[in-house]
């Protein structure tokens, strides 16, 4: 450790323990972050949250060093939310992730806590048009979250306007440092103005890390989060000895037993995922696949489809394993053994959120004991061995568990969905190509009796569409309003946007 880095941590010993039990409303915020705060269900602000939002409100550079699962993300996107100017067009904060799955999620994740702020979040990431993303940066954006490889391409096509970026968070540095990122990220740094506020965020702090905070930031305070529950001591974990060959059968008995209402089912390659999930189709079961060798789109589709709970079984590569939030997933089986003792966290990580408790199994073969010997040391603990279950305990639970792979699924809410209540999401039929600007949106709008500028949330305006949000329950007597009020001098088709 740097004695840049020993003596930050030396002032802050014990700080975890010191933190009194605090509340969102101790931080000044504005009443729309709060409103936004409580539909999102937090209640009190977790460990890091506690340290960063004042932090940040205060404009200091920070270095969070803490697992995942922990309110990172929201830790970060309260204060940005707050700071950002709704009048300046051009992007304030840029955050950066390792992976286009992490960029979304903390995309959606910024747009809800500043929903009601009416903030334009963008997420640009590879192997996305990038003409769409041209054409979103080039209008008003006030946060933009986005992987190392697209931000440069952006910024080298002049494409991204760093000029207005007073925020710069870069989130999950170690595992920017296994992408081999570290370089490109000094290339966005760079490009930057130093008057900013640089937030890095990590589970680990690796030497090129600490470099990279000792270069970069400025006299920035070190917050060290201990887990108050680790993830380690919240999750059952098991492990079964099996041969290769007869991994589908054993992994049939397991759900059968466990039945558990969702699963995510861990594979090392592309391949095994796709035979993994064949042979899951073939026994009737509601699944879905996600690797890398797929579209974005569809892994996206995917990802969402699991989120509200379409179907019970994901069979996944790492891909999903890192950076992904599913709330209530009851079991993950390593169906393969991973290689690397940090993956096994990450993937056992999907169970036990939020400081529930979970269940991982995992399968090993006899060929995997010196990764299984570096899982244990890393852990700290020896996974229990288990023995098969017996053929009569698989028969006695195989009725229970046909009746609910026959049951439809009961979806679950999405995580804005409570703040998705009150507003309505408008379709209008005409858009850059008919010269549409915001300010005819909200001429029209406000000549509505009973509407304000406040009930107006985020306009997009695109080429032959545009997208308007009306919140406060106000959305449909607006819809119905604006089936006879002309908006830029004409009728137009107006009806609410699908999904």
């Amino acid at each position: 450790m740097s004695n840049a880095l020993e003596r930050l941590r030396s002032k802050l010993t014990g700080r975890d323990d010191e933190v009194v039990e605090a509340s969102f409303n101790d931080y000044q915020l504005s009443s729309e972050l709060l409103k936004a705060i409580n539909l999102l269900g937090f209640t009190s602000p977790t460990p890091v949250q506690a340290q960063v939002i004042p932090a940040v409100l205060k404009q200091k550079d920070i270095i969070v060093k803490s697992q995942t699962g922990s309110g990172k993300t929201a830790a970060y996107a309260i204060p940005i939310c707050e700071l950002v100017d709704w009048e300046e067009n051009k992007p304030q904060a840029l955050i950066v992730t390792p992976t286009r799955e992490l960029a979304i999620q903390v995309k959606e994740d910024v747009f809800n806590i500043g929903r009601f702020k009416r903030l334009k979040v963008s997420a640009v990431y590879g192997k996305s048009p990038l003409t769409y993303q041209i054409k979103e940066l080039k209008q008003k954006t006030h946060v933009v979250v986005g992987t190392p490889g697209r931000i440069i391409d952006h910024l080298e096509r002049g494409t991204l306007d760093t000029s207005q970026i007073k925020y710069l968070v870069i989130d999950e540095a170690d595992k920017m440092l296994d992408m081999g990122f570290i370089e490109p990220i000094e290339t966005i740094i760079t490009s930057l103005s130093k008057k900013r506020v640089t937030l890095l965020l990590s589970a680990t702090m690796p030497k090129d890390i600490e470099v990279l905070c000792n270069k970069y930031l400025k006299e920035p305070i070190y917050a060290e989060i201990a887990e108050q529950n680790p993830v380690i001591d919240r999750i059952s974990q098991e492990r079964y000895t099996v041969d290769r060959q007869d991994k589908l059968k054993l992994l049939s008995d397991i759900t059968i037993v466990e039945n558990p209402d969702s699963c995510i089912i861990f594979c090392n390659t592309k391949q095994t995922v796709d035979e993994v999930y064949q042979g899951l189709q073939k026994l009737k079961y509601t699944c879905e696949k996600i690797h890398g060798g797929m579209e974005q789109r569809d892994r996206l589709r995917v990802m969402n489809d699991f989120k509200l709970g379409s179907f019970r079984y994901l069979v996944a590569t790492d891909v999903a394993a890192r950076g992904i939030d599913v709330e209530d997933i009851s079991l993950v089986i390593n169906y393969d053994l991973p290689l690397d003792s940090e993956i096994y966290v990450h993937r056992i990580g999907r169970t036990g959120r939020q400081n529930k408790q979970g269940k991982a199994i995992t399968f090993v073969t006899r060929y995997e004991n010196k990764f299984l010997a570096a899982i244990h040391q890393y852990i700290g603990k020896e996974i229990p061995l288990k023995e098969r279950p017996e053929r009569e305990t698989v028969s006695d639970s195989q009725q229970e568990f046909e009746e609910k792979t026959k049951a439809i699924p009961e979806m679950k809410a999405t995580k804005g969905a409570e703040l998705s209540k009150e507003i309505l999401k408008l379709h209008i039929n005409a858009g850059k190509k008919t010269k549409m600007r915001p300010v005819d949106i909200v001429g029209t709008l406000c000549s509505i009796p009973g509407m304000t500028a406040a009930d107006i949330g985020i306009i997009n305006i695109r080429d032959i569409s545009t997208f308007v949000e009306i919140l406060n329950n106000k959305g449909k007597f607006v819809l119905e309003e604006l089936q006879k009020t002309p908006i830029k001098g004409r009728l137009r088709k107006v009806s609410k946007a699908e999904r």
